[in-house]
């Protein structure tokens, strides 16, 4: 069985719970578009430097660079309190 909890203050939820919300989290990169051109593929040096740099890193640094998701359960209270301060 699926227990649900508020994961900011703890309260204990239905799985249908009215006051049950998700907030949902996502930080990525914002980065724009990067462009090759003759010159850089001919250096090699962008496409082959960003593939030695990510062969060498930690997956999980790489990740929190580019791309993370989170999903909370809140209830309704917190889903108020986030709404007032989504950054805390």
């Amino acid at each position: 069985m699926i227990r649900y909890e508020c994961d900011r203050c703890g309260m204990s939820l239905g799985p249908n719970d009215a006051h049950r919300f998700i907030v949902k989290l996502e930080i990525y990169a914002a980065a724009g578009h990067i462009e090759l051109t003759d010159r850089s593929t001919e250096e090699g040096s962008t496409l082959e430097g960003v593939l030695e740099t990510l062969a060498s890193s930690d997956p999980n640094d790489v990740e929190d660079q580019t791309y993370r998701a989170f999903r909370f359960d809140v209830c309704d209270r917190c889903r108020r309190e986030v709404l007032q301060h989504p950054l805390g």
